[in-house]
């Protein structure tokens, strides 16, 4: 697969990522299939299920290809941040390294960072993280993603995957394993501004539940603007509309960016992506 769809059935996963899985707060995964039938592709959910640790997460990467998958962590940091440390600036030579870093020491180079820039720009972005409207990639706190970026990405690498347009990993045609960097809040805003979920029993309030009911409606539509339409049971639909953490229904917006994302001349990255950041699948270039 090299960003279309060449079976008439694609097995599809998507990633909603914890950087430190307890029983309360896993990875969450969903798996299903993306087909196509008369011109109107679609993405049916057949499973959503816990990773409750890195170890089983681990063990999830050996599942047999051909596959696709979209994951809800960074594959990288900022250039400007990895150039100005003078960090590895080969995305797996950078990636390797940034594993083996302790996280207090990683913590303490993002707040000198942040210390010696103005009010206001303390943070710097990938190219993708503007238009995709999510959290810089060095954010260590609220959302932690760079622990999200540190437990993730240096296991996707290791476990031989093909993170196209960074490394192509190991994988035989036949049998690749192609990882996409998903984001779910991107295609969640296409619909609505409103928020959809929160860790927060207290905070999972109806007009969060009616929220994801919007969003839902959307998807299955194909109306959030991705071209596989979500396809599930009403069991599936009831679970994810009442989870009110929002981790279900994420896990399948990753999956079906990873689909959407498969269906397009190279993914759909812009021919200007930076290689040592990558690119979020569906978003489309500024």
């Amino acid at each position: 697969m090299s960003g279309t769809v060449r079976s008439k059935r694609t097995q599809v996963y998507g990633v909603d990522f914890s950087s430190a899985p307890t029983k309360k707060k896993p990875i969450t995964l969903a798996a299903g299939s993306l087909s196509a039938s008369r011109g109107i592709f679609f993405f049916r959910l057949t499973e959503v299920q816990p990773l409750y640790s890195l170890q089983e997460f681990e063990y999830f990467l050996q599942t047999p290809g051909p596959w696709l998958a979209g994951f809800d962590l960074p594959f990288s940091l900022p250039r400007a941040l990895i150039e100005h440390y003078q960090w590895p600036a080969h995305w797996p030579d950078f990636i390797d390294w940034y594993g083996q870093q302790h996280r207090a020491d990683l913590r303490l180079a993002f707040k000198a960072f942040c210390d010696a820039r103005p009010v206001g720009q303390k943070f710097v972005y990938r190219q993708t993280d503007r238009p995709a409207g999510s959290s810089p990639a060095m954010r260590w706190t609220n959302p932690p993603v760079a622990w999200m970026l540190h437990a993730g990405a240096p296991r996707l690498k290791a476990a031989g995957l093909c993170l196209p347009g960074l490394a192509l990993g190991i994988d035989q045609p036949l049998q690749r394993r192609i990882a996409l960097e998903a984001y779910p809040g991107f295609t969640a805003r296409q619909v609505t501004r409103a928020s959809y979920k929160s860790d927060t029993p207290s905070k999972q309030t109806e007009a969060r539940r009616l929220a994801r009911k919007s969003i839902l409606a959307a998807l299955i539509a194909g109306q959030a603007g991705l071209r596989p339409r979500l396809e599930l049971t009403e069991s599936w639909r009831r679970k994810l509309m009442s989870d009110g953490s929002g981790d279900l229904i994420d896990a399948a917006i990753c999956a079906l960016q990873a689909a959407h994302a498969s269906l397009l001349p190279n993914y759909g990255f812009p021919e200007t992506m930076d290689p040592l950041e990558g690119w979020i699948a569906s978003v489309p270039k500024p």
